[in-house]
């Protein structure tokens, strides 16, 4: 997460995600289920501008006409909680502008609200520790702590327990986001929990030693099978990504976005070309090449 201040208010540069590792485990009594994921953030954006305003009130807009801007967007549930847990009565202006496909995998919400927190913090000038603002965004989504956290980190619970986690070393990625979106509700309601459920022992080794060809050996989410399932074309594109070769490839979260872990910024790049020439369109409109976040603050 990072910002830009003018005369006018506060810009601030929201990420999207991947998971290098996604295990379930059993269904808690709150209805989430207890998993285990490496998250990365990554260089794709949302940009969300905040002003001043007069009214008193939250106005929110998007770029995007088939998002909602009401009380069930998440960057509004962000700002109203501030509002009252705060007892504040300015009111605020936030524009977005969304470049993170949606119902995909890539926590564009979540990411959107995080973003919120943190802008308004500063806006606002309320001085709130991130302990504070990660505590706050447990409320609003279960991926919207790590945000506030750090570019990696090893989460558990819902997802909402952050422990912040080093890359050995920078990771190119090659995002393709199909048209067609999953909701996370159904692909959970698929998932099949393992006897023997795996650790991440093996991927968090490699990631920390940046070692790409291990960290490809190890890629896994559980959530996949589910996935396919409902929606048997996403198979095809994991089957597309494998023919080029990467370290490895992968579905990121609930889907439905896949992603190519590659070697080098010279082979994302490469592996993108490819995928843009010989893609259905109509399939997979976005081949995005990105590389891990290095640091939130100053990227």
């Amino acid at each position: 997460m990072f910002s830009q201040q003018n005369a006018v208010g506060l810009a601030v540069w929201a990420p999207a995600k991947v998971n290098l590792f996604l295990e379930v485990y059993g269904k808690r009594g709150d209805g989430y289920h207890e998993i285990a994921t490496l998250i990365v953030a990554i260089t794709l954006y949302d940009v969300l501008e905040f002003k001043e305003d007069s009214s008193g009130t939250i106005r929110l807009r998007c770029d995007n006409r088939s998002l909602s801007t009401g009380p069930d967007n998440l960057v509004y549930q962000a700002a109203e909680l501030l509002r009252e847990k705060l007892k504040i009565r300015q009111g605020v202006a936030i524009t977005v502008r969304k470049r993170i496909p949606m119902a995909a995998g890539l926590a564009g919400g979540s990411t959107d609200a995080a973003a919120t927190l943190f802008g308004l913090n500063r806006l606002w000038n309320l001085k709130l520790h991130r302990d504070e603002l990660m505590e706050l965004g447990t409320r609003i989504g279960s991926d919207v702590p790590f945000f506030l956290a750090a570019p990696a980190a090893w989460c558990t619970g819902r997802g909402e327990k952050v422990q912040p986690f080093r890359l050995g070393t920078p990771l190119w990625i090659v995002l393709v986001c199909p048209a067609v979106g999953l909701s996370t509700a159904d692909v959970y309601r698929h998932v099949q929990v393992a006897a023997t459920p795996r650790t991440g022992v093996e991927i968090c080794r490699a990631a920390q030693e940046g070692n790409v060809e291990e960290i490809g050996k190890w890629l896994h989410n559980r959530l996949e099978p589910g996935a396919y399932a409902l929606c048997p074309a996403l198979a095809d594109i994991r089957g597309r990504l494998e023919a080029m070769a990467p370290a490895g490839q992968m579905m990121s979260g609930s889907g439905t976005s896949h992603f190519a872990l590659c070697r080098s910024r010279s082979e994302a790049f490469q592996i993108a070309r490819a995928l843009r020439h010989g893609s259905d369109k109509r399939i997979c409109p976005n081949v995005l090449p990105v590389r891990s976040c290095l640091d939130l603050a100053t990227e």
